[in-house]
């Protein structure tokens, strides 16, 4: 599909800047590479979502597939949320370089994900990362968010 012709999805334009997201209603668009996107829904099952946007893409060239069952999404949230990751991951995460609307396709503790921030404040995070490394990420995320945290949260008695 070329972006610039391509119809509006689920009233959006999709994004054509690379690593951005922009919002579709109740999901987002996210940008993966010149001609493809992942777009998201929270209130639309996923062979809903594929036929809706196989329909409104096939007149531009366009396809759609459902990759909902290969994808878990984590959300990581807090004041020292881009601590944490910074501490698996290599790109800047400061909300000059990596504000709201941006989107990365980086590694973060070893497991490929897709990282979008979601607040204006570099506190509010959502991690695509695929179903068979969620399991090892949300460990490893906990694990990293254990010093910011006081003996009492981490379940030591006082």
């Amino acid at each position: 599909v070329d972006p610039a012709g391509a119809p509006p999805v689920r009233g959006a334009t999709l994004p054509t800047t690379a690593d951005t997201w922009t919002p579709t209603g109740t999901g987002r668009a996210v940008w993966l590479g010149p001609d493809e996107w992942l777009v998201t829904s929270t209130d639309t099952a996923p062979h809903r979502l594929e036929a809706e946007l196989r329909e409104v893409l096939a007149p531009a060239g366009g396809v759609a597939v459902d990759v909902s069952a290969q994808r878990t999404v984590l959300r990581i949230t807090g004041s020292r949320a881009r601590e944490v990751l910074a501490k698996g991951c290599s790109i800047d995460l400061h909300p000059r370089v990596f504000g709201r609307g941006r989107s990365a396709q980086t590694t973060l503790a070893h497991a490929a994900v897709v990282l979008l921030v979601l607040g204006d404040d570099g506190e509010d995070f959502a991690l695509f990362v695929r179903s068979s490394f969620a399991g090892h990420l949300a460990t490893w995320l906990l694990d990293a968010a254990l010093e910011y945290t006081t003996p009492t949260q981490q379940g030591e008695q006082t």
